[in-house]
This record gives C-alpha cells, structure tokens and sequence, in this order.
C-alpha cells in the first residue's frame, strides 16, 4: 500500500499519519505537495478525481480517498489498538462525534481559512470570483460556539467521544491544530478543551508538529 501525502500542516492526511503511528503501521508515504500542486495533476486525478489528499493506493491499484474512511478501513486489517469503538454503542458515539468536529469545527474553520487566509486568496478567487472576507469573519462566531460545545462535554470525561483516546480525537486535535496554523485559537474560556488538547498533543504520535517558522510566517500573514 502507498498513502499519497501531504506533510504538515495539512490536517486531513495528518489525521491518517497520527492514526498509523498509534497502530504501529508502516505504509510508504508518497509526498503530494499541494503548493506545487501535485494533486490537481492528472495522475492523482486519476486516482481521486476531486483532486485532493490523502488517497490510500490498495494492493490491487484501487484508490481509497476521505482520511476517515482510509482510518476504517485499517482498522479492520489491524483492529488493535482499537480506535473506532469496541461495541455498536461506543462505535456510534465515536462517528457522532466525528460528524460533530466535522460539521461544527472543521465547516467554518475551512470558510475562515479560504475566505481570509492571504495564502488561499488565489483559490478563493478561482472557485468564488473573491474572497469574501466579511463572510470569512463571521464564521469564527459558530466555530468559537462550537469550542464551548466540546468543552462544556470535557468538562465530564477526558477525551471526546470517551473514557479513551479515539478516532474522534484523532479528528479533533488536527482540526485545532490547523486552526492554530492559520492564527485561530481556541477561546480563553474554554479551559477543559484546552487542557485536552494539551495533553493529547503530548502523546507520541503527535510529535510531527508544524515547523515554527512555518507557524509564524502562516500567523503572521493572517493578520
């Protein structure tokens, strides 16, 4: 199997690279560089026809695209240590609260991101005409709501979707991550979010953090 990547601070193929270092797995990592972009080529269109990573290349030649389905799909070859729930219950929980980072987080995070980033000025020009940056602003007010969401149910238990550390944290801590890259931060009054993203970026798997130059030259931009 071959994972076509791109490195830091992209949060999607990081979600998988996070999830392979707490399985254990070894896949080949093919660099995809997106500035260059090496995803819009013909080649990888051909393997994902929207043009994005990561994409999983199988065995066979078959491509498996979206981070959380190529996360599924290795957890059935290697299902230990057990990261998408252990019984129907805790499983369902698990993709609820996926769903909920996606939806709640990721959505205006990515409007922020394209919409007043410098750095995504071309590509919000290219699909939107503009960047509509007063649209990109406003969208820190529902990612802020949905910080205190989470942080309101970490209030009453140590991970999101759990007792233990999982896929939806996995999902959760990449998201912040990124929003930290592009000089958003989670509110001040969000104490036990900020505590668990603390202590989940002290686990090992995380340690391929964005370099600081990188950091600052992305945050400095954004203001």
């Amino acid at each position: 199997m071959k994972l076509y990547n791109e490195a830091d601070p992209a949060p999607n193929p990081r979600r998988v690279r996070i999830f392979l270092k707490e399985k254990g797995i070894d896949i080949e990592l093919v660099p995809t560089p997106l500035m260059q972009r090496a995803h819009k080529s013909p080649e990888h269109l051909a393997r994902n026809p929207l043009g994005q990573v990561p994409v999983l290349e199988l065995g066979d030649g078959s491509c498996l695209s979206e981070s959380v389905s190529i996360c599924r799909y290795l957890e059935e070859l290697h299902p230990e240590p057990n990261l998408f729930g252990r019984d129907a219950k805790e499983r369902a929980f698990i993709d609820m609260w996926i769903r909920r980072v996606e939806f709640r987080l990721m959505m205006p995070l990515t409007q922020i991101w394209v919409h007043t980033h410098p750095f995504t000025a071309a590509v919000a020009k290219q699909s939107f005409g503009q960047q509509f940056k007063e649209f990109g602003e406003a969208n820190r007010k529902p990612f802020d709501a949905a910080c205190r969401m989470f942080d309101g149910e970490l209030g009453g238990r140590g991970f999101i979707a759990s007792e233990r550390y999982t896929m939806a944290d996995i999902v959760a801590q990449t998201t912040f991550d990124f929003a930290r890259f592009i000089g958003v931060d989670i509110p001040e009054d969000c104490k036990h979010l900020a505590a668990w993203y603390a202590r989940v970026g002290e686990r090992s798997s995380a340690h391929s953090a964005v370099p600081e130059a990188l950091m600052a030259q992305a945050r400095g931009a954004a203001r």
